[in-house]
């Protein structure tokens, strides 16, 4: 679907068009019955009633010539805003979806001010409570507001017009494409096994080379690492190394490893990518520069399946035909002091991988909060409390929140929960059964665990 529409081709459209919108404003309308949390409407409002049927003919003649514009922002004249005050009159707050996504790629200044005119009034909300497109994606995503027929193909247009290398990820599948948003940086499109060519990316690191803990003289005992054991063997994941990769692809313990790291909401994970269904080669993981409800999109860059990264579970591509759930093995969020005591056997990825850079973007950028929409969060934690996470073997998500997990195993005192028994593993805490085997836990935040698993049980409650 191309969206060129010229300017007057555009006027004539919008001419015939406007005659429509008095009726199309009285279109027949379903009250919203969906049961919101107290919380949220507390928070956020109530929310604006959703149209059951589809879009007219005519409103996705308007949104096609609102999108060309979107990708030729040279051509918008204040005065031609008839496809917009259609959209406008249609009361439709599903279309906010693709004005925000205009509005993150924008660089007209007097456009942008027309879309988010546009987006407040659909939404039916003071200007004053969403004053720019990320309070307005999170009055949206905490409503639940879904998007309309025919979406995705807006979408996509305007995703992969400014950024390149999109095209093949943007398809359908089991995903909530309304609800993912760019992050500001470029995809990870680079093959296997590429170093460290340069690349405007966050550079997932592929076999990354290790030393021995003597060596590792650069990492104060302080310095927080994820450590991860498979089969006897350890090593530690320096946060300095992952918040520059994000992404590495790692063998360990004989065993093929994808670890992402969201710093965007606390979480270092480890996804066993081999011992795969027949027929399905090791996916290669990569970032995707794309975010949802701030958490990494992360995609199989020889298959381009996108995975849901805090599930590990395929959601696009021949990965998601497949049905593919990877396996998680156990990280342990702790200090390199800690670690390198406990298990002085431990490799640790070496100093060059850091690229010369040492971030703390928990201590800076993320400092007051999430920097990217979210939505509601469930107020049982604060938004950035670590929690570790895992599943029983009932499929219940259980959080422990990890301050008072921690000062309980100090003292003594057991954590259960149905199958899953918390221990103390050099300074972090690990999620095991009745027989000691790992059940694949990971620390984050709680706004993130509790957003990809809204139905989690939590310890203490």
């Amino acid at each position: 679907m191309t969206f060129q529409i010229n300017r007057r081709t555009r006027v004539f459209l919008v001419g015939s068009l406007i005659t429509l919108s008095v009726l199309l404003s009285y279109a027949v309308r379903a009250q919203d019955t969906a049961t919101l949390p107290d919380y949220v409407i507390e928070q956020f409002g109530t929310p604006p009633e959703i149209p059951q049927a589809p879009l007219s003919g005519d409103l996705q003649t308007a949104l096609n010539i609102l999108v060309a514009i979107s990708l030729d922002q040279s051509s918008w004249d204040p005065r031609d805003r008839a496809a917009l005050d259609l959209i406008a009159q249609s009361r439709d707050p599903r279309l906010t979806w693709i004005i925000t996504d205009m509005m993150r790629f924008t660089w007209l200044p007097e456009f942008n001010v027309a879309l988010t005119e546009v987006a407040v009034s659909l939404m039916g909300i003071d200007p004053q409570t969403a004053r720019h497109r990320g309070e307005l994606i999170d009055h949206l995503m905490a409503w639940d507001m879904p998007a309309y027929a025919g979406y995705l193909d807006h979408k996509r247009a305007i995703f992969t017009n400014y950024v390149p290398g999109w095209d093949r990820i943007f398809v359908e599948g089991n995903i909530d494409w309304h609800l993912v948003s760019w992050g500001g940086v470029l995809i990870d499109a680079r093959p296997y096994g590429t170093t460290d060519t340069p690349c405007n990316c966050i550079p997932a690191a592929d076999n990354p080379e290790v030393t021995t803990a003597e060596e590792a003289t650069w990492l104060d005992d302080d310095d927080t690492v994820f450590g991860v054991e498979v089969n006897g063997e350890y090593r530690a994941y320096p946060r300095r190394i992952m918040e520059v990769r994000e992404m590495v692809n790692d063998t360990l313990g004989g065993r093929d490893l994808g670890i992402p790291y969201c710093t965007l909401c606390g979480a270092a994970q480890a996804f066993f990518t081999d011992d795969l269904p027949e027929g399905i080669e090791r996916p290669i993981l990569r970032t995707s520069g794309l975010l949802i409800r701030s958490n990494k999109v992360m995609y199989d860059v020889i298959t381009f399946s996108v995975f849901d990264t805090f599930l590990g579970r395929a959601v696009t591509g021949p990965l998601a035909e497949a049905n593919l759930q990877l396996e998680q093995a156990s990280v342990i969020t702790t200090s390199w002091g800690m670690w390198r005591a406990a298990h002085p056997e431990t490799t640790v990825l070496a100093e060059a991988l850091a690229l010369g850079r040492d971030f703390d973007f928990r201590n800076t950028r993320d400092a007051n909060g999430p920097i990217f929409p979210v939505g509601d969060v469930d107020p049982r934690l604060p938004v950035q409390e670590d929690i570790i996470g895992v599943t029983t073997a009932s499929g219940t998500p259980i959080a422990f929140q990890r301050s008072a997990a921690l000062a309980a195993l100090l003292s003594g005192e057991e954590i259960t929960f149905e199958n899953v028994s918390l221990e103390l593993d050099a300074g972090g805490i690990r999620a095991v059964d009745a027989d000691g085997a790992d059940l694949g836990s990971h620390q984050a935040f709680w706004f993130a665990w509790s957003q990809f698993h809204p139905q989690t049980a939590l310890w203490p409650e």
